[in-house]
């Protein structure tokens, strides 16, 4: 008695590529590009890898670099490798997957472990003038604001908005403050003492 499984097929002999040391997130590749759609391809995905341990995120692009891979990020390496091992060879949509572990680890996993680091492009923030004479806000590394010109009428503007300062609450104040409960039933009892409409208005 022979038992056949048409879904795997055993991966093809080959050269031996770099050893990838084990690894959360795992590298998928050979998957149908053109018959479904990203969202779907990423819940097939999830459901089937799901089965092996808790996935915290599949990552699957539909760019001309990144069409027909995905990336599925495992909560442990335990559940990983189990995939992997399990669904190498797996008819997927018609294709068979190819499964490896990936060259670094994702983005998910840096932020829960606390090694995470933003790209150095976005470390860098231009503030252009026309945005710093709109918004006046400093330049990058400038902790002061910079020197307005001031004319009479824009003085006398400036006079009127510090009287108002002044006048206003402080920050803390304007945010707000917690009521007591006796407070919020006195508010209700106002707010109910409206007049109530008539029943029979309806009926005629």
């Amino acid at each position: 008695m022979s038992t056949t499984a048409s879904s795997r097929v055993p991966p093809p002999p080959g050269p031996p590529s770099k050893a990838v040391p084990p690894n959360q997130t795992l590298y998928v590749h050979n998957l149908p590009s053109t018959k479904i759609k990203k969202d779907d391809l990423r819940t097939a995905l999830y459901l089937l890898f799901s089965t092996y341990g808790t996935v915290l995120d599949v990552v699957a692009l539909r760019t001309l670099k990144m069409r027909g891979q995905a990336h599925v990020v495992f909560r442990d390496v335990q559940a990983a490798t189990q995939a992997m091992r399990s669904l190498e060879g797996f008819d997927f949509f018609g294709h068979h997957m190819k499964i490896s572990y990936a060259k670094s680890k994702s983005n998910v996993v840096a932020r829960l472990d606390g090694s995470f680091k933003l790209p150095s492009s976005a470390q860098t923030v231009e503030v252009s003038d026309l945005q710093q004479s709109i918004f006046n806000a400093p330049g990058p590394g400038t902790t002061t604001a910079p020197a307005a010109t001031t004319t009479p009428s824009s003085a006398a503007a400036t006079n009127g908005a510090a009287a108002e300062a002044a006048q206003a609450p402080p920050a803390d104040a304007a945010r707000g403050q917690k009521r007591t409960r006796a407070e919020e039933e006195e508010e209700e009892e106002e707010s109910d003492s409206d007049v109530a409409m008539e029943e029979d208005s309806d009926d005629e």
